[in-house]
C-alpha cells in the first residue's frame, strides 16, 4: 500500500498585509500539509497505516519523496531468514489435533460444580460459567448446544471427576440424549486418562475448554504468527492424545514393534516427529519475534506513544479503538476471540498528539498456562507500551471475575510495575446499564458504541501519556524565516502559536519528546 506524502506548508498568510502588523495569537488548528524533507519523519496519516501486522513505512528514493508502506508479512518476505507462507501452512496443517470433524455438531455441556478445595471458583457461579461455555460453542459455525447440566462433585481430581453415582447418572443421561456428536466438559484441561475414560463410557468425542478454544483459534487464524502460535499451543494436546493412541495400539500388540528396522518403536518415531515439528515452530516464532522487535524499535524511533488496550474477550476493545481513532477499517464482531493478532491503529488526542493504540487478543478464565505462553510473542508488545488501558464490560454479570482473570494474566506475563500502577480502567458498555455510576475510584465510564464519555477518556489518556513518556511542554521562540516552525509541526505536537510580526518571530507552545527536543537543539542551536 502506498502512502502519499502530504505536503505541509506554513500558513501562507502570517497576516500578510500592507498595514503595520501587530502581535497576534491564535489557538492551534491543523495546518495545511507541507512536504517532509527528512527520512525520519512520519505524518499522522502515515502513522494510521501501522496496523496489526505493524505496517512499516519506508522511504523510496523517488524525487516525489513518497513513502511506500509494506505489511510485516511483506517485509518478512524480503528477509530470506524468515519462514514463508507455504512453510507456515505446512506446519499449521501437519498433525492437526482431531478435536472434531467439520459439519454440524450437537454438543452436550457438562459442568462440574466443585464444592470446596483449591479448584472451587469463588468469584463466579456455576450457572455463569455454563453460560460462558455456551458462548464458546455458539462462536463456532454449525455448532449448537443440545443440552447442559451442572453436576456437583467433591472429587474433581478423580479420573471420572464425579463420584460413582453422579457419573452413572450422567452417563445414562448422555446416552439417552439423541444426536449428540460431542460432550464438552467445562474444565480447563482434562487428563488423557479422564478423556479416554469418558469417551469409552459415552461413545462420543470429549472436549475441554482448552480444545474448544484451540478449535476457535484455528478457525480464526489468518496471519503467520497466529498460525504458528496456535500450532505451538496444540503440541501438549497432540502429546497427550499420542499416548492414548499408542496405549490403544499396545492393547492390540503393536505399540512396541520396531518400524522398518529403524530401531524405533512407533511411539518413539511419532514423539520424534512431534519434537521436530515443535522445534521448527519455535525457531520460526523466534524469527518473527526478532522482526517484531525491529518494527517496535522503528515505531519508538518515530516517538509515537503506544497505548495497549486489553481486556476479557468480547469486552469491546476493538469498538473502543474504532471510536478513539475513527478507523472505519475496523469491524468489531460480537464474538469471542474475534481478534487473535495484535493490531496497531493510530489516533489523535485532544492536543493533536498522535498515539498508537494496540488491540490485543482477549483473555478467558480457566485457560492453561501453555495457551497463554504460546501467545507470549504477540503479547510481548504490551510490555513495551507506554500505557495500558484495561477495558471491562461493565454490563456483564461476571465483570468482577473477568477483571481478576485479566489482572492475573497480566501478572503472569510479568508486565512491568510502572505499567500496572498507571493502568487506566475503562468501564465500557454503560449504555446497557441504567443510570450507571462507577463505584470504584479512578475509573472511566464510557460507551464505545454511543461514544458517551469518550472526551473525558481522551483527556485522561493525554495526561497519562505525557506523564508516562516524559514528554516536555515548552514555549519555544522561533524565527519565521527559518525552518523551525515546520520542523516543530512535523516532529512535535504544536499547541499554540503566538506571532510577533514586527520581529518576524513566534512563540510556539509544543508537546515534544526529549529525544526530539535534543534533535531540535542540535539543528537550531542559536534559537533554542
Amino acid at each position: 500500500m502506498t502512502i502519499h506524502h502530504l505536503a505541509r506548508r506554513l500558513w501562507p498568510g502570517f497576516l500578510q498585509t500592507s498595514q503595520k502588523l501587530t502581535t497576534v495569537s491564535w489557538r492551534y488548528q491543523k495546518p495545511p500539509c507541507y512536504r517532509v524533507a527528512t527520512q525520519n519523519s512520519l505524518s499522522y496519516n502515515q502513522a494510521r497505516s501501522l496496523t496489526l501486522s505493524a505496517r512499516q513505512c519506508k522511504h523510496s528514493d523517488n524525487p516525489g519523496g513518497r513513502h511506500t508502506c509494506h505489511t510485516e508479512d511483506q517485509d518478512e518476505d524480503e528477509d530470506g531468514d524468515l519462514i514463508d507462507e507455504a512453510e507456515v501452512d505446512e506446519l499449521f496443517h501437519q498433525q492437526v489435533p482431531k478435536v472434531i470433524g467439520d459439519g454440524e455438531h450437537r454438543i452436550f455441556i457438562v459442568h462440574p460444580d466443585v464444592k470446596w478445595g483449591s479448584r472451587k471458583q469463588y468469584l463466579t457461579t456455576a450457572e455463569l460459567m455454563v453460560d460462558e461455555a455456551v458462548g464458546l460453542v455458539n462462536t463456532l459455525e454449525n455448532w449448537r448446544v443440545v443440552d447442559k447440566i451442572i453436576l456437583s462433585t467433591k472429587t474433581p481430581e478423580k479420573r471420572t471427576i464425579f463420584g460413582k453415582g453422579n457419573f452413572q447418572f450422567l452417563t445414562e443421561k448422555i446416552r439417552q440424549t439423541p444426536g449428540i456428536t460431542a460432550v464438552f466438559v467445562n474444565v480447563d484441561r482434562l487428563s488423557p486418562s479422564s478423556e479416554k475414560e469418558f469417551e469409552d463410557a459415552w461413545g462420543v468425542k470429549v472436549l475441554d475448554r482448552y480444545s474448544v478454544v484451540l478449535h476457535i483459534f484455528r478457525r480464526n487464524a489468518r496471519t503467520r504468527e497466529a498460525k504458528l502460535q496456535i500450532s505451538l499451543a496444540e503440541i501438549p494436546l497432540l502429546r497427550s492424545r499420542l499416548r492414548n493412541e499408542i496405549a490403544n495400539f499396545d492393547q492390540q500388540g503393536g505399540g512396541n514393534r520396531y518400524i522398518g528396522g529403524s530401531g524405533e518403536t512407533l511411539l518413539e518415531f511419532q514423539q520424534r516427529q512431534l519434537k521436530e515439528r515443535e522445534t521448527k515452530i519455535r525457531v520460526a516464532l523466534e524469527q518473527l519475534r526478532r522482526k517484531r522487535n525491529l518494527l517496535r524499535s522503528q515505531r519508538k524511533d518515530k516517538d509515537f506513544p503506544v497505548v495497549s488496550v486489553m481486556g476479557y474477550t468480547n469486552c469491546g476493545k476493538t469498538t473502543l479503538i474504532k471510536a478513539l481513532t475513527g478507523d472505519r477499517g475496523l469491524q468489531p464482531r460480537n464474538q469471542l476471540f474475534a481478534t487473535l493478532d495484535v493490531t496497531v491503529h493510530a489516533g489523535q488526542l485532544p492536543s493533536h498528539m498522535t498515539v498508537l493504540y494496540v488491540d490485543t487478543i482477549g483473555f478467558l478464565s480457566q485457560l492453561p498456562h501453555q495457551l497463554i505462553d504460546s501467545f507470549s510473542a504477540t503479547l510481548e508488545d504490551v510490555k513495551h507500551s507506554d500505557l495500558i488501558v484495561h477495558v471491562r464490560d461493565i454490563s456483564h454479570p461476571e465483570t468482577v471475575n473477568q477483571k481478576v482473570n485479566v489482572l492475573n494474566v497480566l501478572k503472569s506475563l510479568q508486565i512491568p510495575d510502572r505499567l500496572m500502577s498507571s493502568m487506566i480502567e475503562v468501564h465500557n458498555k454503560i449504555d446497557l446499564v441504567n443510570d450507571y455510576h462507577p463505584t470504584e475510584p479512578e475509573t472511566v465510564a464510557v460507551s464505545a458504541l454511543t461514544e458517551q464519555g469518550l472526551d473525558r477518556l481522551k483527556t485522561i489518556l493525554e495526561d497519562e501519556v505525557v506523564r508516562s513518556t516524559g514528554k516536555l511542554i515548552l514555549n519555544l521562540k522561533v524565527d519565521l524565516s527559518s525552518a523551525q516552525l515546520s520542523w516543530l509541526y512535523r516532529e512535535a505536537t504544536v499547541q499554540e502559536v503566538t506571532v510577533d510580526a514586527d520581529e518576524g518571530s513566534a512563540v510556539v507552545m509544543v508537546i515534544i519528546g526529549t529525544a526530539a527536543y535534543g534533535r531540535y537543539r542540535k539543528m537550531f542551536p542559536a534559537r533554542s
